[in-house]
This record gives structure tokens, sequence and C-alpha cells, in this order.
């Protein structure tokens, strides 16, 4: 484009499959608005492949009443083999359930619980809060790949999972009862949608989510963004997000995961948990979260959060090694 060579993500499921040669519609937008999509254009119509193939199972639409509805068979729909399981749902059983925000969170509690232990059965949830496709996630392909987490499951309007599921209600039981795992794990996809608002940002999901788990009967283990490295004073500490989520929006419990830091960054974080009273509210759990980078390393995992990995905000990744440390202690 522009005597330029550029780089373009086609989704099969929305424009069909594309060849050398095809001539397509791009969308450009998030480059030239320098958004997090990893710096590519998106393909939207392909002028030599005009058709898509309607043919499959399901009645329910992603994407729906937009030109690019896709449709899909959902777990819990009647066509599905699953759909009695959800009729027949009572519990989770205090399944543990991993509740995050960003998508960055996934694969260092991955691989700390299974550098911890290796036999965990982990399965993921992705929220529609980020990407839609979950096939934008180098992140997810690379844990499949390494046999780090064993199944998917996409809700809303993500799609792409291994199973597809309505909300998060469904999503939930189906992680359950049909991949039977140790551990769900939840997040949404990469990107995250933030306004510098208290309200304004995708990821007050999680309070929605900590609820669901409990009013299933599961364990909501709760992630807090904690990081002493990003430039905005909102995210100084416990994030903004975390605050507004654990204070405001979540009406339920859960365990609040903090990992033991120096004197003074665990001074910083106390006084942040007991200005907003969180311990009427939540079970706060200090937990070591050391560890976190040799786990990654182990795995070969290189993963950044806003652009910064482990030696650059040691804090964030330790959180997630406090995270999956308290856990594996809980299985044993």
């Amino acid at each position: 484009m522009d005597n330029t060579t550029a780089k373009a993500i086609n989704y099969d499921d929305l424009t069909g499959i594309i060849r050398v040669g095809d001539i397509v519609i791009v969308n450009t937008t998030a480059v030239e608005l320098s958004l997090g999509t990893g710096g590519t254009h998106f393909v939207i119509f392909n002028f030599s492949n005009q058709s898509k193939n309607l043919e499959g199972k399901g009645h329910i639409m992603k994407l729906r009443y937009t030109p690019h509805q896709i449709r899909c068979l959902a777990a819990e729909e009647e066509d599905s083999e699953y759909h009695d399981v959800f009729n027949n749902f009572k519990s989770l059983d205090n399944h543990r359930v991993v509740i995050g925000t960003l998508h960055s969170m996934l694969a260092p509690i991955v691989a700390m619980l299974k550098w911890l232990d290796n036999s965990i059965k982990i399965n993921y949830l992705m929220t529609d809060g980020g990407s839609l496709p979950i096939h934008f996630s180098k992140t997810v392909r690379e844990l499949l790949n390494k046999k780090l987490i064993n199944k998917t499951i996409t809700i809303g309007h993500a799609f792409g999972g291994d199973l597809e599921c309505t909300n998060i209600y469904t999503g939930l039981i189906a992680a359950k009862k049909i991949l039977k795992g140790d551990v769900t794990i939840v997040t949404m996809g990469p990107g995250i949608v933030g306004t510098g608002t208290k309200y304004g940002f995708s990821g007050i999901e999680q309070g929605q989510i900590i609820d669901a788990v409990n009013t299933l009967g599961g364990e909501a283990i709760i992630v807090p963004r904690i990081s002493f490295k990003d430039s905005r004073k909102r995210h100084f500490g416990i994030s903004h997000h975390t605050r507004t989520v654990l204070s405001e929006i979540a009406k339920t419990t859960g365990k609040v995961i903090i990992p033991i830091l120096d004197e003074d960054k665990n001074s910083l974080l106390k006084n942040q948990i007991e200005r907003l009273n969180y311990h009427n509210k939540y079970e706060i759990i200090y937990y070591d979260g050391n560890g976190i980078q040799e786990a990654m390393d182990y795995y070969n995992l290189k993963i950044t959060t806003m652009g910064r990995g482990y030696e650059e905000d040691k804090e964030f990744f330790k959180t997630l090694g406090a995270v999956a440390s308290y856990i594996v202690k809980g299985l044993k």
C-alpha cells in the first residue's frame, strides 16, 4: 500500500480463505492511531473470494447484526451434545477460578502453575473485553502448542475457542463440567479499553466475573493489577482499575492475592488496602511470588505487559507468581 509492504491479518471465519494475488479491502485505522494491534492491519473484504461458507452446526451468531456475523454452535444450545449439562447444573463445587484483567497475566500464571506442579490441568476462558478472535493471541497459541493449557472457551462475542458460550455463567459451567480442569483462568483477550476515567475501562468486567463465580459456587481468586513502574499515577501500586472493581463493582467476596515485596512497597500496598477497607469484604492473602522469572524462562515464554518485561516491572510479575504459588499450595 502506498508503495510499501504492510502486514495484515485475515480471519478465515470472517472473510474466507485468502490467496496470493487477491485484491482486498483493509482496515488500517488501529495502525494509523498507533493502537495496540501489534502493528497489523485487518482484511475486511476479499474481492477475489466474495462468499463466506455458512455450513456448519449451531444457531448462535457472534458479532450479531454486523456484516461479519458468524455462526457457531454454543455449548449450551439445544443442538449441542452438552445441552443437558447446563440444565442439570447445580454448583461449581468450589472450582478454582483465577480472575485477571490484562491478557498479559495469563501466561505467567500458567507458567508458574505448571513449573510448580506439571500435573495441574488448566483451561482458559477468554471474555470479549479485548480481542474478539482468540486467534489473535500469540500467547494462547504458544501455551496450547507447549501443552501448558488444555482447552479454551470464548464467551460473549469473542470467538474461536474449543468451546463457544454465550456468557460468563455458561462459560464457567462449561469449564468445570465439560472441560473438567483443576483451574480455570479468566481474562480478556489481547488489548484493554481504558479512558483514564474511573469507570471507563473494559477491565471493569472483573467485578462481574467475581460475582458470577460466587453465584455459581466457585472459589474466586482475584488477581490485582500491581505495578511500581507505570508512569501513570493512577496505576501506581494497586491500579485504580483494581481499586474500583474491589471497592464498588464486585458485590461478593473472594481471595485477593498480594505479593510479598520489600517493606516500603508492601507498606504502600497495605495503606491502599486499608484506605478502601477491603479486609471487611475480601480475604487478603500475602504470598511469595518469587520464582516467576525462572518459571517463564523454563518454558521459554517472553511475556511483556505494556511493553515491559520482568526486569522492567518485577512487581507486576511477582503478583502473578504469588497467585500461582498460592493455588498450588491449596491443591496439595
